[in-house]
């Protein structure tokens, strides 16, 4: 009774209106699958799939092809194994009469969604597809991703979306931005759950950004791929500022400057091989270990460059990846963020055919010290890797933090903080090597026996104290430095003293803090030996909800 009352509450020609729409639906589904046989309709579904694997016009597919991009089809075909993939919903059309829209209801509604393998290990994926409605966001769109997001949950496996769009349907309204806002919630609930990658092979701009944002890993092209809130054109009429899209939120950019993203690459194809690279490092869930591979590397080789690696002088810099590289299987490592907060070094590496998480001061970049970017950097790194199971391995080379009002008016004490607070919460398996110098606040925020670090190794060259020997006997020896015949002879003479008795591993090898104390060519068997040991630990923490870590 009730439903009638509404019916009746509806003007007539609304209903006339809504129900010549459904008819015209019902005849269009009808006539798609062709003649009324078993054979017509075989013959139907194939020209169907034909044009559900081809929406847009071949004008809007040059056109993509000039500006030097792949197709959303090409894109998933190059990245999943050959004949792996599964489509989804690719019938799906959008429901919108507005503005004419009703006129071009293409198949799949610009966007493909699925699910296939890489390197014979399943995978989820939606790919954008920019060449019909320039890849904008509707409701049915929003549908298609959401339900391969749930598939991916609900699974166990890496979610993979390959982003280009010019950002929500504007003729379907407010709907398109509860997509939005349905896809960010299920980025949500499936981060440290399920790997989650971006890869932005176009626009990707205003509230559209924000599931990227929340991804695991982001990828961008150079020249071709753009992030941002606000285009040159609102900046421009707002503040007065003339920028390009290139500057504002080019792969340089966020690769450089921002930390929006992680990984660059000149051109789509090498991105995508190095989306199928970067898997090879992770779990399929949280659940899971990231896939073994057996070494060819032998587990006993010692580097003869580790040896002479660290110079005699502590001022002078060094490449700390040479140590990582000299250790890892293989010599390889597979750098992130690696254009960003270049003073700490993050990525991943193989320990005996192990995956591994690798983060290390850099001392040829402001000497090695923790800034606001590089403690968020570390932080971020290190929380991913503790979600998804892979151990961390850490060497230190550190003088401390930052100073300047800029890093202190900045808020480097909160970021400086969320990497404390990383290390401290990780309960995977965690490495350290003190290659040089570890002093102050910055030696127990990099993974410190202190915080809960397994294992923990200097090198012979390694100097452990509350700060450098020179400002140390500043503060000390002031009276006597000042009083003295000769305060700069009195001053080397104190601080030679200070390095021989505490610049040095020995007072911390010990107390206990470091565990060994070990020559730089031993550090590849040695923490292959101490993986072996501790990849089984079974860490108990007390019952909570979540940390509040300081964001």
């Amino acid at each position: 009774m009730l439903r009638y009352h509404i019916l009746l509450s509806v003007p007539s020609y609304v209903v006339k209106s809504r129900l010549s729409r459904v008819l015209e639906c019902r005849s269009m589904q009808g006539e798609r699958l062709g003649e009324n046989t078993t054979a017509g309709k075989i013959e139907g579904l194939k020209a169907l799939r034909e044009a559900a694997a081809h929406p847009a016009p071949e004008k809007a597919v040059e056109r993509q092809r000039e500006r030097g991009k792949l197709t959303a089809r090409g894109r998933i075909e190059l990245l999943i194994d050959e004949g792996t993939f599964v489509e989804l919903d690719r019938y799906r059309v959008h429901r919108s009469y507005n503005f004419g829209l009703e006129e071009n209801r293409p198949l799949g509604d610009g966007v493909i969604t699925g699910y296939g393998e890489v390197s014979g290990r399943k995978v989820c994926i939606f790919s954008q597809d920019f060449t019909v409605f320039g890849g904008s966001l509707g409701e049915v769109y929003a549908q298609k991703i959401c339900k391969v997001m749930d598939l991916a949950i609900s699974t166990g496996c890496p979610i993979i979306g390959i982003n280009d769009s010019g950002g929500a349907r504007i003729q379907e309204g407010v709907v398109s931005l509860a997509g939005y806002a349905d896809i960010f919630h299920r980025n949500v609930l499936a981060s440290g759950v399920v790997p989650q990658i971006s890869v932005v092979m176009g626009p990707c701009a205003g509230g559209a950004v924000y599931s990227p944002a929340i991804t695991d890993f982001i990828f961008m092209v150079e020249g071709t791929s753009h992030m941002f809130i606000t285009g040159p054109d609102v900046i421009k009429s707002v503040t007065g500022e003339d920028v390009t899209q290139e500057d504002l939120g080019g792969a340089a950019t966020h690769n450089t400057r921002s930390g929006v993203a992680h990984f660059s690459a000149p051109d789509e194809e090498s991105c995508l091989e190095d989306v199928r690279y970067l898997l090879s490092f992770l779990p399929e869930n949280n659940l899971e270990s990231a896939p073994y591979f057996k070494p060819t590397d032998d587990p006993e080789r010692m580097d003869e460059g580790l040896a002479t690696l660290v110079p005699d002088s502590n001022n002078r810099p060094y490449d700390i990846r040479a140590a990582i590289e000299g250790v890892m299987d293989d010599g390889e490592f597979f750098e992130v963020q690696e254009g960003w907060a270049q003073n700490l070094v993050v990525g991943f590496a193989r320990l005996d055919g192990h995956a591994v998480g690798v983060v290390g001061n850099q001392p040829a970049v402001l000497a090695g010290t923790l800034d606001i970017d590089a403690s968020t950097k570390g932080a971020r790194f290190v929380r991913c890797c503790d979600a998804f199971n892979i151990p961390l391995v850490t060497f230190v080379d550190v003088p401390g933090f930052m100073p300047g009002t800029d890093q202190e008016w900045g808020g480097i004490i909160r970021h400086g903080a969320k990497l404390l607070y990383a290390f401290s919460e990780a309960t995977v398996p965690k490495m350290t090597v003190i290659t040089r110098k570890a002093y102050g606040g910055a030696y127990d925020v990099m993974n410190s026996k202190h915080i809960g670090a397994d294992i923990n190794v200097s090198w012979p060259t390694g100097e452990i104290a509350v700060m450098g020997a020179s400002a140390a006997v500043g503060i000390i020896f002031r009276r006597q430095i000042s009083e003295a015949e000769n305060p700069e002879e009195k001053r080397e003479e104190l601080i030679s003293g200070y390095e021989e008795q505490f610049n040095n591993p020995m007072v911390a090898a010990e107390m206990g803090f470091v565990d060994d104390v070990i020559d730089p060519r031993e550090t590849r068997p040695y923490l292959i030996k101490a993986l072996q040991m501790i990849r089984t630990k079974r860490p108990e923490r007390p019952p909570r909800k979540h940390g509040n870590i300081p964001l």
